[in-house]
């Protein structure tokens, strides 16, 4: 088996596990992701998969923690991954200068940019690597959605509207809704792509939204009291836009009034989201 366990916990009746791996993706470093299967998850009935993507300075473990995703998940009979933000231990000049870019900012997108494009390529570890390192446990990898916070919000709503044969829905929390035209995005794409932020309009959920076709299955929750709302970062009214203007009944963006944007309010909706996934997981 590629997975190395390192720890494992009973919750809310099931089980989160935290494994290692090399990564090929990763340019052959290793990485951490946290699994949790329900109770009801066996050999002969493995579960539907609920990918979750954090955010700017997170790992592994902040959502796992902080999130408040475990009874709604064993409730549902749903399993729960949660990997990394970024690669680890690149050794790339810069790479841990600051929050918003490098270890802790991968951006869920694959660099072009040297020396970046060596271990810097979410996108494909997420979308094609994770899943092949799922095939031991009991979890139905085709029956899958994805969610996420902030930059993860952004990585789960293009992650989905880019690949609709991989995952059946997608919802976020505090997404960086139009990363082109925003400080996070600008940075993360002149850093990263050899295009800058020309190239990075493929990883762009607004963009992504006005051309996607019918049946589109979206959740998205913003405070009201986000500082980064307040700044411009997140642009939700952006994406709310372009889902009216193409009649999408099922994109769905809800402003919460005073909340911010941290793991209380993500708590706070928790249960909703995986509710939401499971509509469509168990179809």
């Amino acid at each position: 088996m590629s997975l190395t366990q390192k720890s494992a916990n009973k919750v809310c009746n099931g089980t989160l596990t935290k494994y290692t791996f090399t990564s090929s993706s990763l340019g052959s470093l290793e990485t951490s992701i946290n699994v949790f299967l329900p109770s009801s998850a066996t050999s002969t009935s493995p579960k539907p998969v609920l990918y979750f993507l954090s955010g700017l300075t997170c790992t592994e473990d902040n959502a796992a923690q902080k999130g408040g995703f475990f009874s709604a998940a064993e409730a549902e009979g749903i399993a729960l991954v949660f990997p990394d933000t970024s690669p680890r231990g690149a050794g790339i000049e810069g790479e841990d200068e600051s929050y918003d870019f490098g270890t802790g900012a991968g951006f869920y997108l694959n660099a072009t940019k040297s020396p970046w494009d060596k271990h810097y390529k979410m996108y494909e570890f997420i979308t094609s690597e994770l899943p092949s390192k799922l095939s031991d446990l009991p979890i139905d990898t085709k029956k899958a959605s994805i969610f996420g916070h902030s930059m993860g919000g952004h990585g789960a709503l293009t992650l989905y509207l880019k690949n609709r044969d991989l995952y059946r829905s997608a919802s976020a929390f505090s997404p960086i809704c139009n990363p082109t035209a925003c400080p996070w995005g600008e940075k993360a794409f002149n850093g990263y792509l050899k295009g800058g932020v020309e190239e990075g309009k493929q990883y762009d959920a607004t963009l992504l939204l006005k051309e996607a076709k019918d049946g589109v299955k979206i959740l998205v929750d913003s405070g009201t009291a986000d500082d980064f709302y307040k700044q411009g970062q997140l642009l939700p009214e952006n994406f709310e836009k372009v889902a009216k203007d193409k009649g999408f009944k099922d994109v769905q963006v809800r402003l919460q009034d005073g909340y911010d944007h941290s793991y209380y309010f993500i708590s706070t909706f928790a249960g909703e989201h995986v509710k939401f996934h499971a509509k469509f997981l168990k179809q």
